[in-house]
């Protein structure tokens, strides 16, 4: 256990029982206890291997290289379609975690596994992702825009591109494009 994370466990949270029984599951796995982002992140030599995180509806154990591990018993969530590498395994009360707790600990080890071996997710390239035509012309019109753009980190594009195909209506795309000018031209993402 880290003293620095112990806070994070302390909070009354709606998830506190079950944030508390993932802790111990994981730490029994030998891993090493940081806190990142502001939540619980389980490491082995340094590399991120899973965190605990909490939301409205459901406090979840994420996987960073979730995407190649076997998940025989189907319970690996992909957060949202954009998400490459991460899954999760989502909880709602602390009875599920403790009837799962052998599977757990068998998906924290196959994890540690996947980092031991130096496996790496292929990850789609930036250029695989369609720019919404409302800021593709924007591009074309406004050259420092384009150049601009195509300096940003490639994880920044996909930012971008991600934030601007969201909306359904045109006027709403154009809107988030004409707000995010600015940043783009002065090489920020969206965070600012």
């Amino acid at each position: 256990m880290n003293p620095k994370v112990d806070w994070f466990f302390s909070k009354d949270t709606k998830w506190q029982k079950e944030y508390e029984k993932l802790r111990m599951i994981v730490l029994d796995c030998g891993l090493t206890e940081e806190l990142k982002w502001g939540c619980p992140c389980y490491t082995f030599e340094k590399s991120n291997i899973v965190l605990i995180h909490g939301f409205k509806e459901y406090c979840a154990l994420l996987f960073f290289k979730g995407a190649l591990l076997n998940d025989p018993n189907g319970i690996l969530i992909q957060q949202t379609k954009n998400v490459q590498s991460a899954r999760q395994i989502r909880f709602t009360n602390v009875k599920e975690i403790v009837k799962m707790e052998k599977i757990l600990k068998a998906y924290v080890y196959e994890a540690i596994e996947v980092e031991k071996a130096g496996l790496k997710v292929k990850l789609k390239k930036t250029s695989a992702y369609k720019i919404p035509e409302e800021f593709q012309k924007k591009l074309n019109k406004t050259p420092a825009l384009k150049t601009a753009f195509y300096a940003l980190t490639p994880g920044r594009q996909r930012g971008y591109i991600f934030y601007f195909s969201q909306p359904k209506q045109s006027k709403t795309r154009e809107s988030r494009i004409e707000k995010s000018m600015k940043q783009i031209l002065n090489g920020k993402g969206l965070d600012g």
